[in-house]
């Protein structure tokens, strides 16, 4: 088991891996359909849109260094600041999230592929954008508040390090994939005893 010594913020993909094998803990905030899509072997899954109800479990369950892991790295920094909130310290961030983790070529597990939650975000943006440009030039001229909207919602997005579109994508039905029991993942974490075998949450 690794120390519970104050962690980096974030950490590279063979850090993690380090740390990984040493006893810490990968947490995967991202959709259901996304870590069963792909996600690195021994991993948890809890969604960012369910971390509020838990984290305070999650805090009770987990004594040591945990990695937080999503698509690139920025959902994972938001439940990183969650997480803190309530009291655990002991955490990093995989720098560039399991994208950067698999072009290093670190191991990971698939299953049904499915896009991304921030593929998804930038389909539907640009979907929107495009519609009301061309509607407001072409259809009717209010339209174009429609981009504007989007752009203005864009902007907030970095501002804030935060997505209300990406939230709200999130708990459609597409991203659900197999079904996700986060209080038996969290009662998982307090027993971890380094079992690799697949589990509900966990694989």
């Amino acid at each position: 088991m690794v120390s519970t010594q104050e962690l980096p913020t974030s950490v590279s993909p063979e850090t993690a891996r380090d740390l990984k094998q040493n006893g810490a803990r990968l947490i995967d905030v991202r959709t259901p359909a996304e870590f069963e899509s792909m996600h690195i072997p021994g991993s948890y899954n809890v969604p960012l849109d369910q971390l509020s109800d838990y984290r305070k479990d999650l805090t009770e369950s987990v004594d040591g260094p945990v990695v937080l892991v999503c698509g690139s790295g920025v959902r994972a920094k938001q439940a990183d600041n969650a997480l803190r909130e309530v009291g655990l310290k002991s955490l990093t961030v995989l720098e560039g999230g399991i994208t950067a983790w698999e072009q290093r070529g670190q191991d990971v597990a698939r299953g049904t592929q499915k896009w991304s939650l921030e593929r998804q975000v930038r389909l539907v943006a640009g979907a929107l954008a495009f519609t009301g440009a061309v509607g407001g030039l072409l259809v009717w001229q209010p339209l174009a508040l429609i981009s504007a909207f989007v752009g203005a919602g864009l902007m907030f997005a970095g501002i804030t390090n935060t997505c209300g579109m990406a939230m709200l994508l999130a708990k459609l039905p597409y991203n659900q994939g197999q079904s996700c029991d986060v209080r038996q993942v969290i009662n998982e974490l307090s027993t971890d005893s380094g079992n690799e075998s697949v589990r509900a949450g966990r694989a």
